[in-house]
């Protein structure tokens, strides 16, 4: 591999959601203090949409990390899960015992009680589903009965949903209206703009262990961003392909033709075409009012 080529300690361009790599952008950084807040207010329902590959997963993993002490948290990385499943998923993450053998009533008493008794030690419950998008409708259902949990003053089990745009296409129907209206803080994840993913992929180098000259430069990292419109997870596969391919050549310089040869290796990547007809009759169109008035002029 290209690691001891350009004196990197580790690959920086990975699409394991690896928080070390973890970078505070704009998106990430306001999506990321929308959650601790709403998190501290004791909200029921809180959303982040993101289109794929724009590193709700990551978010998800540095939520975990950095969420404060007093929560208690139950991570459900796959929700594609019944009622009984679901219901069997958080019991285990909340340290529920013999979760798999009781029936589902005695079950979701156990969770309750396990959710007051946490609370009465000052602690706050909360369940995050990452790629909740795919939740089956019953298990929505049964994810809203869950925050019936509740004091006078907060509730008792707050759930943080990480899913793509899908999520809010089926919350929008009206048998999802109870749902939708507990949801209290939403964020939509945004792709990253041209300067952004500069910013990434040097912060990526620059963890990965690399203190050479200059890799992308800036209009390499233009292109780039209009190739991946700005999506981190086809920017690290570029990335990737890139300096497999300058290495490969036994180069140390990226260029693009690096760049054309990986689009053409990746899907849903494109540069932007030039259409030339257009141009042509943009050019003939000026070249005749430029004509058109000279000789007016010369008549005048």
């Amino acid at each position: 591999m290209y690691l001891y080529h350009f004196g990197l300690r580790e690959l920086p361009f990975t699409l394991t959601p690896n928080t070390n790599f973890f970078l505070g952008l704009e998106p990430h950084n306001e999506a990321l203090a929308v959650l601790l807040t709403a998190l501290k207010t004791g909200e029921g329902f809180i959303k982040v949409i993101g289109e794929v590959g724009t590193g709700k997963t990551l978010l998800c993993r540095k939520l975990l990390n950095e969420i404060p002490d007093h929560f208690v948290t139950a991570y459900i990385p796959d929700p594609y899960l019944k009622p009984d499943e679901l219901r069997r998923a958080v019991a285990l993450e909340l340290g529920v015992k013999q979760a798999q053998r009781m029936s589902v009533q005695l079950l979701t008493q156990r969770i309750q009680q396990k959710v007051i008794e946490l609370h009465k030690e000052g602690r706050s419950v909360v369940l995050i589903l990452d790629e909740a998008q795919a939740l089956p409708e019953e298990s929505l259902e049964a994810l809203r009965l869950f925050t019936n949990l509740e004091t006078e003053t907060r509730k008792l089990l707050q759930v943080v949903l990480f899913a793509q745009p899908e999520l809010d296409e089926r919350l929008s129907q009206t048998n999802f209206r109870q749902l939708r209206q507990r949801i209290t803080f939403a964020y939509k994840l945004r792709a990253m703009t041209s300067i952004e993913v500069q910013r990434y992929i040097e912060h990526r180098l620059k963890i990965a262990g690399y203190k050479g000259a200059t890799l992308f430069n800036t209009n390499l990292c233009k292109k780039i961003a209009k190739a991946t419109q700005g999506i981190p997870r086809l920017v690290n596969i570029l990335c990737h392909k890139m300096l497999m391919l300058t290495y490969g050549q036994g180069h140390y310089q990226i260029n693009t033709k690096h760049l054309k040869a990986a689009i053409d290796d990746t899907e849903d990547t494109a540069l932007p075409s030039i259409n030339l007809r257009w141009i042509s009759t943009s050019l003939l169109l000026m070249v005749g009012v430029v004509s058109a008035y000279i000789f007016w002029r010369y008549q005048a």
